[in-house]
């Protein structure tokens, strides 16, 4: 008996995934999601599902959510949501999101499996996932979306305060009602570090630039633009110590210290931001399929979700160093769909 083979397996389950998934299921596919394992180390509705109150998506507004989200999402699901979900007007918080995409590829017939791919072997057709804890499957064609990890300063402090005040991306919750008129703290010196610190000048009483060194990794022009900010400080040899709050306001300030001369200090401030890079999710391929130089997947072609090997698309920030939105990342996900559905079509499957 001939070995049953899945026509695209979808691996991750942010918004890249559950876009994929619905765009997928919808085209026929009938995909399988493998979601993740938190037990594992792979959170279950991608980076998302780790984050507070989410303005910029499309179609979200703030409003009356809590009724829809009641009967929208399954019971088993519920225990995701974020607490709590009350009878208050709010913007749709990361797991709410989240939790309606699954529930609406699940209801185009997209299939989810609790579980995340530890291997894949990408050079024989069909192409073999090794799952963690099921067994092997087989599929004619591979999305992968399984996103890119913040870097965190690894400290028990920064980790009681995530989503309290600690955040890893200023455009996604910069413009959030804690952090507007207050001193913010931004940790780097790169590209990245100055456009987040500028971001949130426009909310910020003032921004302090945290740097280890005195020198920028970022580019002359973005030197030149936090140097001549007035409402961005600038504090060089500088490293958090500390991250301090409460549990009512959550972060109030971090402690720092100079790491020439080992002085520390207390500044106040109503939010961290960490602008120190993203790791992308590919250690399971193994380096079987070609990346940048930053690791991220690379597209082969412009405008298309192709990767280096034939018959497996990229979607969201795992092939995104740049945009790293929710938005953008739903975008990739119905393109690699889209290029499956065809890449499958032109195969005769």
């Amino acid at each position: 008996m001939s070995e049953h083979v899945e026509h695209v397996v979808i691996v991750g389950s942010g918004p890249a995934g559950w876009s994929a998934a619905i765009y997928a299921a919808r085209a026929e596919l009938k995909p399988l999601v493998y979601e993740g394992n938190a037990g594992l180390g792979t959170v279950p509705l991608g980076q998302l599902a780790t984050t507070t109150e989410v303005e910029n998506y499309a179609g979200f507004p703030s409003g009356e959510l809590h009724q829809f989200l009641h009967s929208a999402i399954d019971e088993e699901q519920k225990s995701y949501l974020l607490p709590p979900v009350d009878e208050q007007p709010h913007a749709v918080t990361g797991p709410e999101l989240m939790n309606l995409m699954r529930q609406q590829a699940r209801n185009f017939g997209a299939r989810v499996i609790t579980d995340e791919i530890s291997e894949v072997d990408l050079s024989q057709r069909p192409f073999r996932l090794k799952p963690a804890e099921g067994d092997e499957i087989l599929s004619h064609a591979i999305i992968i979306a399984t996103g890119a990890s913040a870097k965190y300063l690894g400290m028990p402090s920064e980790e009681k305060y995530k989503n309290r005040g600690v955040s890893a991306c200023a455009v996604c919750d910069g413009a959030l009602p804690r952090f507007r008129n207050k001193p913010l703290v931004v940790v780097g010196g790169g590209d990245s570090a100055v456009e987040e610190g500028t971001f949130l000048t426009k909310y910020a009483s003032v921004v302090h630039l945290l740097m280890r060194r005195d020198v920028f990794r970022a580019s002359k022009i973005m030197q030149e633009r936090a140097l001549s900010n007035p409402k961005i400080k600038i504090h060089y040899f500088t490293e958090i110590d500390e991250v301090l709050g409460d549990e009512k306001a959550g972060v109030t300030g971090v402690q720092v210290v100079n790491n020439q001369t080992g002085e520390k200090h207390v500044l106040e401030a109503g939010g961290l931001f960490l602008a120190i890079g993203h790791t992308p999710n590919t250690g399971f391929l193994k380096g079987q399929v070609k990346t940048n130089d930053k690791g991220y997947l690379q597209w082969t072609t412009p405008f298309r979700t192709y990767t280096s090997v034939e018959g497996v698309f990229a979607a969201g920030d795992v092939a995104d160093d740049y945009y790293r939105q929710a938005i953008t990342s739903a975008g990739t996900g119905c393109m690699a769909a889209l290029d499956a559905e065809r890449y499958l079509a032109s195969k005769g499957i």
